[in-house]
């Protein structure tokens, strides 16, 4: 990856990040998230653990999650004093290029709403199989994003969505990358925090414990695997 590279699509990103999100946007993003580890992702680490979070953005997973090390990759450095400020190493670079990791050296990988911004699916491909090269035996992966089977034309009302990723498309990418998938829902969250839907915190854990609303309003899957 040429510096010169990296540093066209970090600005690109930014300029996305500055047209599509308002302060106050992120404000409210941060509120869900600190509900959303502390009621579902919290229990999948360990306090030794090493976590990292691919396509970090604003590190609204990664800043609120609690363990030994965390680690952030992404294009764009709008959020990078933010995250070494939380405690929390960033890297600048593609995702699908994690060469400054060891083989097994991560106990899980995270990312949300990110893969559909790949070029391609062979960028996918590749995401996949650098997560696995740096997770250590049994670690796992866990992914959030858009549904296309449950958006199939909202998805696309976003310039930078270019691949369509499904719950069933991406379990299969998983598996042919040799993940054994731990689980997969198809309906999780809402599928932008734009909407009107109620985003206090104690709604949004109301939300997250009765299980059998998100069918009714969940247009993002999370999927979650083994190496």
């Amino acid at each position: 990856m040429s510096t010169r590279k990296q540093t066209d699509v970090g600005e690109r990103e930014r300029t996305i990040y500055r047209e599509r999100f308002s302060l106050a946007d992120n404000e409210a993003r941060d509120q869900i998230w600190r509900v959303l580890v502390d009621e579902v992702f919290a229990p999948m680490v360990t306090p030794d653990a090493t976590v990292l979070d691919l396509g970090c953005g604003f590190g609204e997973f990664v800043r609120h999650v609690k363990c030994r090390r965390r680690i952030a990759v992404d294009v764009n450095t709008l959020a990078a004093e933010r995250l070494m400020a939380a405690g929390v190493e960033f890297h600048q670079g593609f995702i699908n290029k994690l060469d400054f990791l060891p083989d097994a050296s991560i106990d899980l990988v995270f990312s949300s709403n990110v893969l559909e911004h790949m070029p391609d699916k062979q960028v996918v491909d590749e995401v996949l199989l650098e997560s696995r090269r740096v997770l250590k035996p049994g670690g796992q992966i866990v992914l959030m994003g858009p549904n296309v089977r449950l958006l199939p034309g909202a998805y696309w009302d976003y310039w930078d969505h270019y691949v369509a990723i499904s719950d069933r498309s991406l379990a299969e990418a998983l598996r042919i990358a040799e993940f054994s998938i731990i689980d997969q829902v198809a309906a999780f969250m809402p599928y932008t925090t734009k909407s009107r839907l109620p985003k206090a915190a104690w709604m949004v854990r109301v939300y997250l414990r009765n299980r059998w609303i998100w069918p009714l309003l969940g247009k993002q899957f999370l999927l979650r695997a083994r190496r």
